[in-house]
């Protein structure tokens, strides 16, 4: 049995949980953490081969922009990073609450308007224009409970809270091999 398929109850979370909130609190540098990600691009096709801690997942161009559909798309990726996160996140505070939540179903969809991608028209914005984020739970939680539930579980979903407020980006470029010409 791994960590993961550990039972978890409000009790156990808490016990968890509030060393770590201590600490934070005291030492409010050490919940400062850096997460990484790194990719190797393809040699011979367009795709970038994620380095995920669990598996390589290569992932190439979407076939609305020429892919041919084996690789995973990002944008996809970036759904699935979203329906991850706020699914963990509805689960650890319906734990905290202790709500009766039996399973269910997170999913998101959004729209993209590939002309701004594939640079055909300058007024297509690149990027989605709209996410929806979707729960369906089997749970006998009340009403009140259930608005508790989703308000918490957005506000403390960080890839929520990530997109909805766009952090800041910097974006650099290193090469290596001989320097590029002026």
């Amino acid at each position: 049995m791994t960590l993961g398929e550990i039972a978890m109850d409000a009790q156990k979370l808490r016990a968890v949980q509030t060393p770590l909130k201590e600490r934070y609190r005291a030492e409010p540098k050490a919940a400062l953490v850096t997460l990484r990600a790194q990719a190797r691009l393809g040699q011979e096709t367009l795709t970038c081969k994620v380095e995920t801690g669990r598996a390589l997942v290569e992932a190439g161009l979407h076939p609305a922009t020429g892919g041919d559909g084996r690789a995973a798309c990002s944008g996809d990726m970036l759904l699935e990073a979203l329906v991850a996160c706020a699914g963990v996140t509805l689960n650890a505070v319906a734990t905290a609450l202790e709500l009766p939540v039996r399973g269910g179903t997170v999913s998101a969809a959004g729209e993209l308007d590939f002309r701004g991608t594939l640079g055909v028209a300058k007024d297509a914005p690149v990027g989605f224009q709209r996410i929806r984020l979707r729960f369906e739970l089997d749970t006998d939680a009340t009403a009140e409970q259930l608005t508790t539930l989703l308000r918490l579980t957005e506000r403390y979903c960080v890839v929520y809270q990530t997109l909805k407020h766009g952090p800041e980006i910097e974006l650099s470029l290193g090469t290596r091999g001989p320097a590029p010409a002026p």
